[in-house]
């Protein structure tokens, strides 16, 4: 059976998001194959999109070659061929899936594999945009998931003027990032502009019509019964890596596509980073750490030593406003949640307000979150992500404060 060579097979890579357009644009030649009709986009910004800040072009990452529209749909791995949607077939020397991840569909009465009219996901430039073109001043939007894509798109919505009801199953926002005394702070932020939030609220399904163009969503169905009236629905119940090509294609998959620090998978000429790699048995799900692996494999593409040993991920909102005073701050690294014990500090200052708190676990920084004022942020980033012990004679204020606590 015939091989390619490296030098008659391109790198090609798989999925045209952060993770595929960053290693696209430091190795020179690369094919990319992507579904998206758009280019190459920063994901982060979905909300500022929806919210009607910037236009699809202003979230455009730099220029990047892509094969925008096509699917990959099939690999085969003894000859190194991609067989994609358009009949086209591509051959490599080294395969790169960056195939991202799926939003997760919840299990809810009403809603099967074709979503209603008003349900909505919020993951790509075209969820954002059919959400801009869907929303009204005075429409009644219900945001099923309460973590940081749900409070993304519940504060863009309320900032189009919509009625918007957060439902979130869990405890608190944010429960993966945030403790629950910054959690409140930013329920009480959102709540001020006109978000109702539902906190310990499981969703049963949704009420939908039968319209002239097929089902359309009334009401979202809560598990006590309650009902709550929606024209819109989003659908912010997280994110699933998206591994049936390669799992197809026999490559060792749990989570995620199994790497090691060389991103490599079970295959040594197939590589996989961003959402759908899994590490060290950690999925990240984050721009940052996609960013960091792109990079790595860069350098390992270019035949230098280079090994990914794992990113310790800061994540950052910022829920913008055209009003300063009403926009919010947000970072969160760690562990923000003590362990017994783990020693806790925190301040808060209600005039500025600001919320600080870290955690400190054998004389070493944990985690932390910070909420309002971030000039601190960095200083504690470069600490935890250093991940040395904190000298004896560091003040613990000083560590909090941007200026030495004075």
């Amino acid at each position: 059976m015939r091989k390619k060579t490296e030098s008659a097979a391109p790198v090609v890579v798989i999925g045209a998001g952060m993770a595929g357009a960053r290693l696209a644009a430091r190795v020179p030649g690369v094919t990319v194959v992507g579904e998206e009709r758009h280019a190459p986009y920063n994901r982060v910004l979905l909300a500022d999109v929806l919210a009607g800040r910037y236009a699809p072009d202003v979230i455009a990452l730099p220029a990047t070659e892509v094969r925008r529209g096509v699917r990959a749909v099939r690999i085969d791995r003894a000859d190194r061929l991609v067989h994609c949607d358009d009949g086209s077939v591509l051959h490599y020397g080294r395969l790169v899936l960056a195939t991202g991840s799926n939003p997760v569909l919840p299990p809810l009465r009403g809603l099967g594999a074709t979503l209603p009219d008003g349900v909505h996901p919020f993951r790509t430039l075209d969820d954002a945009l059919a959400l801009r073109a869907a929303v009204r001043p005075g429409a009644r939007a219900v945001v099923i998931g309460g973590g940081l894509l749900g409070v993304s798109a519940a504060r863009a919505l309320a900032e189009c003027g919509a009625q918007v009801v957060l439902a979130q199953q869990g405890e608190h926002l944010m429960e993966r990032q945030l403790d629950p005394e910054a959690a409140a702070l930013l329920r009480v932020h959102l709540e001020a502009l006109g978000v109702e939030v539902h906190t310990e609220c499981r969703v049963r399904g949704l009420r939908c019509t039968t319209t002239a163009t097929g089902e359309s969503v009334r009401a979202v169905q809560l598990g006590d019964g309650y009902e709550l009236a929606a024209d819109l629905t989003v659908l912010a119940c997280g994110v699933r890596p998206r591994t049936g090509l390669a799992r197809a294609a026999g490559l060792d998959v749990r989570k995620g596509i199994v790497v090691d620090d060389e991103l490599r998978t079970s295959d040594p000429y197939i590589h996989a980073l961003g959402d759908c790699a899994e590490h060290r048995s950690t999925l990240y799900g984050l721009a940052g750490p996609a960013l960091e692996q792109a990079d790595v494999l860069a350098e390992v593409l270019a035949g230098r030593p280079a090994r990914y040993e794992g990113t310790r991920a800061l994540t950052r909102l910022t829920l913008r406003s055209p009003d300063p005073v009403q926009a919010l701050d947000l970072a969160a690294f760690g562990e923000a949640r003590p362990l017994p014990g783990d020693d806790v500090i925190r301040l808060s200052d209600a005039t500025r307000g600001a919320y600080r708190t870290v955690v400190l676990r054998d004389g070493r920084l944990a985690g932390g979150v910070l909420l309002g004022d971030l000039g601190a942020v960095a200083g504690l980033a470069r600490t935890w992500q250093d991940n040395e012990p904190l000298p004896p004679a560091m003040s613990l204020l000083h560590l909090l404060t941007d200026d030495g606590g004075h």
